[in-house]
């Protein structure tokens, strides 16, 4: 692993940034580094690419603040597979070069450094929105989930955000809150709009949207749904003993997942990763890791 020293401390922006220039550095002909636009306070977007980059599989975390486990992991999950390309060495057993030769992959560390930003280092982390931010939690910062304007990017996109606003509305969340407030319009943000945008020109036709916690795969979004999605949500299932879930309730529309079935009708799931309370800590990498290599290969490669 060329990043160890990465997975012993919580991912703020120039970290996850030196990291993948890092393994772009180690490994120049096997992956590209690239920004797919900028977050509400300017923070670049960084996604790697292996193998081509076009109508490749994407893998997405740390979309919610507190959920910055699942950016480690995914950085974690580029390290070994660089490697085993690089030394043509198997990963969970399975032959990633020969595998990905004609195939491609994607990684989105971060969807939300804002954040991940302000989860971990509250008002500082929100630079020149600090006393904004502040002033949106009162100053706990122990469920920040949102972007820097207190917009929950998942709540966010363009797929049943009329039905989710209206049921916001009548939870009591009318405003920037530190989480579940779906904004005053769909693709208001600029995090959503960049993954929307990208996945869109770069004929994404796969997604895994990585979050925590739960342990659960879900898979389904309306009639779009495709219908081999059942069976890669079992295989991911079988791999990583998580459980297939239905979504409700807040978390049953305007989601990445329900936009890019909705939209796109191409498979998507949201894998929630991990047992316990945001944020997991930072000792659970390793093991939920180790769970979800076999299961991470396996999406790639479906």
């Amino acid at each position: 692993m060329l990043l160890e020293q990465y997975y012993e401390q919580p991912p703020i922006h120039n970290q996850v940034k030196g990291g993948l220039f890092a393994l772009k550095g180690q490994y120049p002909g096997l992956c590209k580094v690239f920004s797919i636009g900028r977050s509400v306070l300017g923070r670049e977007l960084y996604a790697v690419s292996v193998g081509q980059t076009k109508c490749a599989t994407l893998f997405m975390g740390g979309t919610h603040g507190l959920e910055w486990l699942t950016t480690l992991m995914l950085m974690r999950f580029l390290d070994d597979l660089l490697y085993s390309i690089a030394q043509n060495k198997p990963l969970a057993e399975i032959d990633v070069k020969k595998s990905m030769e004609r195939r491609g992959v994607i990684i989105l560390p971060a969807l939300n450094p804002d954040g991940i930003e302000i989860a971990l280092r509250g008002s500082a982390g929100a630079m020149s929105m600090g006393d904004k931010v502040q002033e949106i939690c009162d100053g706990n910062y122990a469920l920040w989930q949102a972007n820097a304007r207190g917009v929950d990017i998942n709540h966010n996109f363009d797929a049943g955000w009329d039905i989710l606003h209206q049921m916001e509305q009548e939870a009591g969340i009318t405003s920037p809150a530190p989480t579940r407030f779906g904004g005053y319009r769909h693709t208001s943000e600029p995090e959503t709009r960049a993954i929307c945008g990208f996945c869109k020109g770069f004929q994404v036709r796969q997604a895994y949207a990585v979050h925590s916690q739960g342990e659960e795969i879900y898979y389904k979004y309306g009639e779009h749904t495709p219908s081999r999605s059942r069976l890669m949500a079992q295989l991911l299932a079988t791999s990583s003993g998580y459980k297939l879930m239905t979504q409700e309730g807040l978390a049953s529309h305007g989601g990445f997942k329900d936009w890019f079935i909705d939209k796109l009708h191409r498979p998507a799931f949201t894998i929630e990763i991990g047992k316990g309370k945001n944020p997991l800590p930072i000792t659970d990498l390793i093991p939920v890791y180790n769970k979800l290599q076999e299961m991470l290969v396996l999406a790639l490669l479906l």
